[in-house]
């Protein structure tokens, strides 16, 4: 599926919210549509020259915002529609595992090319080997983003409780135990009966299923939590950090602003043609042509887009063969076999 660089909020400071309405008459493949045709043109003119791709990478591979992951200081994601950076670590939740989803390999050599670094946006199968922290993990059970269970190697944030079946005999505060299937824990021992069963004292109450929207989960020691038939506690902080500008985020586009500005131009000509080819105003019409001309005059090296500049292997910037051989005055529109 084509990943966006633009995204929908880019397009109103070009044209109003009406017109862009119109344009795409509510159809979100439009923007597809005109958006690929648009890159193709930058790639096409600039790939040679310049780090094109990876430009582009910058702003199609922002994440929108996920509970279930942890994002590090530094990188963007999309919160309330607009990019943010990360300026404080931004914790997911944690899920109870039942097992352990990874099992250390201290014996893999961490030199092997095919090992690839841990990714929480990748789906993980029994076998896979990745590194993470200089440790190279393989995973025992199918997860991962696809299956929205992301299992960081190495981190566990819940402990197993052992849970014995009820008998009448003496408990402590906050014990837990099974009756009939249903667990249990002791809430209160004011006017405790060792003798009625946890379904008909007041004193236990049934510990619920866990839920991952749920997020004030306690480092009490008691606060438990049915997960796959079992009962675990927390033992680390399991709940997702809240992101808020300011705390922890900050408004921040890391995307070329050129590169946006053209493309911008271009997919907006490309709506227009979808709706009326023969139509196209002028305006439309003439940011096309300035765009168009300023992609001709980057590609020829006319202008510095502020675009990375590809390096050979001798680490110099790619020069095309008739700069290379016949470059005379470094006035490139004196050169005539770059016009």
């Amino acid at each position: 599926m084509y990943r966006r660089f633009l995204n929908n909020n880019d397009y109103l400071g070009l044209i109003t919210p009406e017109a862009l309405a119109q344009l795409t008459r509510g159809n979100e493949e439009r923007f597809l549509q005109a958006e690929e045709s648009a890159e193709m043109s930058l790639v096409e003119r600039l790939s040679e020259n310049y780090e094109i791709e990876q430009e582009l990478a910058r702003g199609k591979y922002i994440a929108t915002y996920d509970r279930c992951i942890t994002y590090p200081v530094g990188v963007h994601i999309y919160f309330d529609g607009q990019i943010h950076e990360v300026i404080r670590s931004v914790s997911g939740y944690k899920a109870p595992a039942n097992e352990p989803l990874w099992a250390e390999n201290p014996f893999r050599n961490q030199e092997q090319p095919e090992l690839k670094p841990y990714s929480q946006f990748r789906t993980y199968y029994p076998g896979d080997e990745v590194l993470y922290n200089n440790m190279v993990y393989t995973c025992r059970r199918e997860h991962g983003y696809k299956f929205k269970e992301i299992r960081i190697p190495g981190v566990e944030g819940w402990s197993k409780v052992e849970v014995q079946g009820w008998q009448p005999t003496t408990y402590t505060l906050w014990d837990a135990v099974i009756y009939n299937g249903t667990f249990y824990t002791l809430m209160t021992d004011a006017g405790f009966d060792n003798n009625l069963s946890p379904d008909k004292s007041d004193c236990w109450g049934e510990i619920a299923d866990y839920d991952s929207e749920y997020n004030a989960y306690e480092l009490s020691g008691h606060d438990y939590v049915i997960y796959g038939g079992e009962v675990f506690v927390p033992e680390m902080d399991v709940n997702a950090d809240i992101p808020a500008p300011g705390v922890n985020l900050a408004l921040h586009d890391p995307r070329n602003y050129n590169l946006k500005k053209h493309m911008l131009r271009l997919a907006v000509y490309e709506l227009t043609k979808l709706i009326a080819p023969n139509n196209v105003s002028v305006v439309r019409l003439r940011d096309y042509e300035d765009s168009m001309k300023w992609l001709n005059d980057a590609a020829k090296l006319r202008l510095n887009p502020q675009i990375p500049r590809k390096l050979a292997r001798d680490k110099q910037p790619v020069m095309d063969w008739q700069m290379a051989t016949f470059q005379t005055n470094y006035d490139p529109y004196k050169n005539p076999w770059l016009t």
